[in-house]
């Protein structure tokens, strides 16, 4: 809305994205500072307070009366933000929003089902359905709309034959063999392609029409029955993950922070024409805007610690936690990150892999010995911690000194080749 009235009343500062995203931290972050003591208050008077498992964990007994349901303060802090400061007309700007909302109403619909009926909440098989809807939305859009495009220079239209959607003229620098520098026009295309980053094979890149080689020419034309798929399966798993990481005071915040901070410099790399040519990742026009929405989920992530660091004055609930997910996967797909997922949300696929590993090992063991077996003390893998006796706190320290260890070598893929 603000984007649009500085644009109006020629306002250009509102034109730096920099500026924006910065801007869109702070309001995140006030929102959540001034009106989270409000929000806690009201959650404690409606008496929303989830059951605690009794798993024989330290601290179970003050957690039993800590309100939930607060991932509606870390929804509040994206939304406002973003419809202020952001581009509304921007296709990827309205996916996010759309993702926000939906999987923040699945997760809600979750919480007020334990709430209200007493049972453990949405069945898991209408989650995924949630899930699932949202992803093939998103993968339809990436497919199908033509705003939704990637800049590629003549030869590589002509290599791979990809649809042009329009045509545009980008100035260029050249150096003379005398030193002296001239600008010259070159044609470039924005296409419309499955193509993706993929960490360190020559090139960089990967398109999903590859693994349908069998069709040749006609692979651009049947890729959407491998894309639509894989981008559903990313975002079930990562919203799913994130959830499971939800279990111990600022584990699923502060990790997600960190991940959303990546995924915000690779929406300015890949929205920056220079940037992206240099570091050699694809030039996706309109992606920067994300810039933006990263900076209010940065901040709203940041501004819920303050309340849900240890002791934690209130929980986040699945209507933070499968948002969260759902907004780390969307995001990551939008930017043509999504292979680097399983390095950069690390600390996810970890914890989710500690349940697999667990449940399967006990299930294995049971029908071979009559015995279930475990391989941790509890899963997901922050419980097997607690078990053995470190405080809360230092294992989501330490989970954090992993998540962004994990960041930084994200970071430095875009130039390993």
């Amino acid at each position: 809305m603000l984007y649009w009235l500085a644009d109006i009343f020629d306002f250009r500062l509102f034109q730096y994205l920099t500026f924006r995203a910065g801007l869109a931290v702070l309001i995140s972050l006030i929102i959540t500072l001034v009106f989270g003591k409000k929000i806690i208050f009201l959650i404690k008077k409606m008496q929303i307070i989830e059951k605690q498992r009794i798993l024989g964990l330290p601290g179970e007994e003050q957690k039993a009366k800590t309100p939930t349901m607060g991932g509606l303060m870390i929804l509040f802090a994206i939304l406002v933000p973003c419809l202020l400061l952001a581009d509304l007309s921007n296709i990827y700007i309205q996916l996010m929003l759309l993702t926000t909302v939906f999987m923040g109403l699945v997760g809600f619909l979750d919480d007020y089902l334990k709430l209200t009926k007493g049972k453990d909440g949405l069945a898991g098989r209408y989650k995924v359905l949630g899930q699932v809807i949202l992803g093939a939305i998103i993968g339809s859009v990436m497919i199908f709309n033509d705003d939704v495009v990637v800049r590629v220079d003549k030869a590589t239209v002509d290599e791979y034959g990809y649809d042009i959607v329009r045509t545009v003229s980008v100035e260029r620098l050249a150096r003379n063999s005398d030193g002296s520098k001239t600008t010259y026009k070159e044609e470039m295309y924005h296409v419309k392609t499955t193509i993706t980053n993929v960490p360190f094979l020559k090139g960089n890149e990967f398109d999903y029409k590859y693994i349908l080689w069998f069709l040749d020419e006609n692979s651009k034309n049947w890729v959407w029955i491998i894309f639509i798929p894989i981008i559903i399966i990313i975002m079930v798993n990562v919203s799913n993950a994130a959830n499971l990481t939800d279990g111990i005071d600022g584990l699923a915040a502060g990790t997600s922070a960190i991940i959303g901070a990546v995924l915000g410099l690779f929406s300015y790399v890949s929205g920056n024409n220079v940037l992206a040519e240099y570091l050699g990742v694809l030039y996706v026009p309109e992606v920067g805007e994300l810039v933006v929405f990263s900076a209010c989920f940065l901040g709203a992530c940041i501004g819920f610690l303050w309340f849900n660091a240890y002791p934690a004055e209130v929980f986040m609930g699945d209507t933070g936690s499968l948002a969260l997910g759902g907004i780390i996967a969307a995001l990551a797909i939008m930017i043509r990150k999504e292979l680097l997922i399983p390095l950069l949300c690390g600390i996810f696929v970890i914890e989710n892999l500690s349940v697999i590993m667990q449940v399967s090992y006990f299930k294995y063991t049971r029908k071979k010995t009559g015995t279930g077996k475990r391989i941790f003390l509890m899963s997901p893998l922050h419980h097997h911690y607690q078990k053995k006796g470190m405080h809360e706190s230092k294992i989501v320290s330490r989970f954090w000194i992993v998540g962004v260890f994990l960041a930084v070598l994200t970071i430095i893929t875009l130039k390993v080749r």
